[in-house]
């Protein structure tokens, strides 16, 4: 999921970049009582953690294409509606929009297809421990395309760790046939997450437009994306009348709430408690996919996935520097420095 950095008010434009899944920069202060800012925090990790389950009742009946531009559309009108609420407006300018088609397009439109049919083939939960490599592949996006992080022996010590996580997670002395596919369908849509974070932070947060505006913005280019794409390759969706309530809901809830009221949500917790603090909803997130998943889907959980998880997590902590690493990894950080 895409952690922006918000104005400390809405209505004034983004001074700078944030946090963005595990990728730091200067943004409001941490500050302000827990009571304040904890239930946004925990109302957007367990929105974004939720998706997941209710990705996989909508495949049920819906081609996982129209999942994914049902979602769309629906975010984007949210959004819409929240910038009308809240006296914005979409920016004109050209360069705007033109900056617009990488996150909206590999940022958006392909995850939210990406992950629809990853889980036609695998559970909610591995879909949700996947969301968590979005940190891993977002740092060498980082360094080395677009020149916003310096590259260091801790963050290298971290993408190592993450990355024996990822092969946890997969299970690779097992999985084959439609697992297989369905897991590499999730790790392409974290791996897009990982290419349109860093480019957004690079080329829109900072440059007198609102966060909000940059995600109402990005969801409507990933709208004229995704929706003629559902039509070339899914044909017409299904009718309404003949889907069931709970494939109905579960779509109309992943663009309201996933898509459209999780970015305001998040937006009050960096207000409150600043963008650091705001970014550890990524750890959060596959905690509730697989708690859902297990309990409400009735999925499996094996032994490798949340063992998976956790490294990855902890790669990630590491790359942070949440957690401190050995004075022989740090004395190869300043030899790279």
């Amino acid at each position: 999921m895409l952690l922006l950095t918000w104005p400390k008010s809405a209505r004034q434009p983004a001074a700078a970049a944030g946090i963005v899944s595990g990728v730091k920069s200067a943004s409001a202060p941490d500050s302000g009582a827990a009571s304040a800012w904890l239930p946004s925090f925990f109302a957007t990790a367990a929105i974004w953690g939720a998706s997941f389950l209710f990705i996989k009742i909508g495949v049920r009946e819906l081609p996982a294409l129209w999942v994914g531009a049902y979602r769309v559309a629906i975010g984007a009108a949210t959004l819409i509606v929240i910038m009308l609420l809240m006296r914005q407006r979409l920016p004109r300018q050209g360069w705007f929009w033109l900056h617009q088609i990488v996150p909206g397009v590999v940022g958006i439109a392909i995850p939210f297809a990406l992950f629809p049919l990853g889980e036609e083939r695998v559970p909610s939960l591995v879909a949700g421990i996947w969301n968590a490599t979005t940190a891993l592949w977002v740092l060498p996006f980082a360094v080395f395309a677009y020149r916003t992080e310096r590259f260091s022996g801790r963050a290298a010590a971290g993408l190592a760790i993450g990355f024996a996580g990822v092969l946890t997670v997969m299970g690779v002395w097992h999985v084959s046939g439609s697992g297989l596919s369905g897991q590499l369908m999730c790790a392409a849509a974290a791996l897009c997450y990982g290419i349109s974070i860093p480019y957004v932070k690079r080329f829109l947060i900072g440059r007198g437009v609102s966060g909000i505006s940059v995600a109402a913005g990005q969801s409507v280019v990933a709208t004229v994306a995704i929706v003629p794409a559902a039509f070339l390759v899914d044909g017409l969706p299904p009718a309404v009348g003949g889907l069931s309530w709970s494939v109905i809901g579960s779509v109309v809830v992943l663009g309201v709430f996933g898509s459209g009221i999780a970015f305001a949500l998040n937006m009050r917790t960096i207000t409150l408690a600043g963008a650091s603090t705001a970014a550890f909803v990524t750890y959060l997130v596959p905690v509730f996919s697989t708690v859902l998943g297990v309990i409400v889907l009735n999925e499996h959980l094996g032994w490798n996935e949340p063992v998976g998880a956790a490294v990855v997590l902890l790669g990630v902590a590491v790359s942070q520097g949440l957690i401190r690493i050995p004075r022989r990894a740090v004395a190869a950080d300043q030899a790279l420095a």
